[in-house]
């Protein structure tokens, strides 16, 4: 079992070396502060300072000894930007001062994002890992004036893959400095922990996260996983068909959230794709990339972690949770191209190619299209879309609406042996909105989106707050979504 929150080091050592000391072992003992500043405005002189309330009152406590050496250090700094300041306090030998950019910046709609949510994300972020790495394990956090984002940026920044590692980076814990905000801090500590977990999930080798273990990671009680033959009673067979190469038994996950008071309440519905391992079958991925293809589960990942967050946070809203879990592998059992398989719905499929996993048919395509920047989202609802763009605002983790026209309904309807085919007519040309009106075919709901994830799956260093590796998104959005709902209706 997998766990997303890390016991804190309880061992302390007797310091006898004067409070200045910054010596590895005594830096792992004792605590550290991250405070924010802001930027000048244009019209202001050279020098000015705009510390955050808390780092006034730090400030104040040293008779202005943090101001005086911050000016004497460099330029001011800039947004995200951080510098560390040694034996100012008894209690925090190490003290990271970190920029906010300009204050109240607000929600920019050019960005699409709160800009002054994901500045303190990014600079929370970037003083924390500097305390880590300096060996530091526990660490007060300025709120920098919204305790939800600065908790998000210290738990999602810190967080590390290192499980199959025998050297492993410092645990820290983190603490609200300075603030009164405790309840958005704690918020803000559970979505960036579900987001974590999702990340956890979607890194982890192949061999250590099969579709069973998947399963078993979950840590809630959620409601049982059936077996094979339960599959093949519910005529499963586009689900089936992908997992027939691989010696790993499907599992067909479903979860259950019961927040709302009114147990009549419609759910709100998730389905993740969870290709615990793509090869790409038959249709072989290129070797270069294809490690990667752990992390095809992202999907299941992100609404399965939402739905544990979600319970966590008690939201008072019903959720389904469905996750399809299985590997994609070539072998003498796989489906071939040109099979034609039969979905539950009754509809049957021409697989033409392996890679696009019949029913799942969900592809790179939308990295071509948006990059990282965005997820893409497919919807036959206005409405549905205001509520996840408006969520997206919140988090930062961002939506992009994409088209679903009757276009690319024609091009996967257009089939020679059966009722649907799992690629577009034109083959690359509009590939993630062909995927989109693919799966369209399969959903009665008078209000449903796609979230086509492939772009945002990983991070290299496009959002700051997020070390390299498996992103987890967009997990916050998912939740932030769901909150609305049950808030708004």
């Amino acid at each position: 079992m997998f766990l997303v929150r890390t016991a804190a080091r309880t061992a302390v050592r007797t310091n006898s070396c004067r409070s200045f000391c910054v010596s590895h072992t005594q830096l792992s003992d004792r605590k550290g502060l991250v405070l924010g500043v802001f930027e000048k405005e244009e019209e202001e002189d050279e020098g000015t300072l705009h510390l955050t309330e808390a780092a006034a009152g730090f400030d104040k406590s040293l008779s202005g000894k943090l101001s005086e050496l911050l000016k004497l250090s460099g330029p001011a700094l800039k947004n995200g930007k951080s510098r560390v300041f040694y034996g100012l306090h008894k209690d925090f030998p190490c003290v990271a001062l970190v920029g906010l950019g300009k204050n109240n910046a607000g929600v920019c709609r050019t960005e699409n994002w709160d800009t002054s949510k994901e500045n303190i994300r990014q600079a929370v972020s970037a003083g924390c890992r500097l305390l880590q790495d300096l060996e530091v394990s526990h660490v007060e956090v300025d709120s920098c004036g919204d305790a939800q984002s600065a908790a998000e940026g210290a738990v999602l920044g810190l967080f590390h893959y290192d499980q199959l590692k025998s050297k492993k980076k410092t645990k820290v814990t983190t603490q609200l400095h300075g603030s009164a905000d405790v309840v958005g801090w704690e918020k803000g500590i559970v979505y960036a922990e579900g987001q974590n977990l999702a990340r956890l999930l979607m890194e982890a080798p192949a061999n250590h996260i099969t579709p069973t273990a998947f399963a078993k990671t979950i840590e809630e009680k959620l409601a049982p996983h059936a077996d094979r033959a339960w599959i093949e009673e519910q005529q499963m067979g586009a689900f089936l068909s992908v997992s027939k190469g691989s010696e790993e038994p499907p599992v067909f996950l479903e979860l259950h959230y019961n927040g709302s008071p009114d147990s009549k309440q419609p759910p709100l519905l998730l389905v993740g794709k969870g290709i615990t391992f793509d090869s790409g079958g038959i249709s072989l991925k290129p070797s270069a990339s294809m490690d990667a293809m752990r992390a095809d589960m992202g999907g299941a990942a992100t609404v399965c972690a939402s739905i544990v967050t979600a319970a966590s946070l008690k939201l008072p809203v019903n959720i389904v949770g469905l996750a399809p879990l299985c590997e994609n592998m070539p072998s003498g059992k796989a489906t071939k191209p040109g099979d034609v398989v039969k979905a539950k719905n009754g509809k049957t499929i021409q697989v033409n190619k392996c890679q696009n996993r019949g029913v799942f048919c969900l592809q790179g395509a939308m990295d071509v299209a948006l990059g990282s920047a965005a997820a893409g989202v497919f919807t036959n609802s206005d409405w549905l879309w205001e509520q996840l763009h408006r969520a997206s605002v919140v988090t930062g983790d961002r939506v992009w609406r994409m088209p679903l026209f009757q276009h690319y309904t024609k091009q996967v309807t257009d089939s020679q042996l059966a009722d649907l085919n799992n690629i577009g007519k034109y083959s690359r040309s509009g590939g993630a909105c062909t995927a989109a009106a693919f799966l369209r075919e399969f959903v009665k709901a008078p209000h449903w989106a796609h979230l086509d994830i492939a772009g945002v799956m990983s991070n290299k260093d496009e959002v700051p707050y997020l070390r390299k590796g498996m992103s987890g998104r967009p997990t916050r959005t998912l939740v932030e979504f769901a909150a609305g709902l049950a808030h708004n209706g």
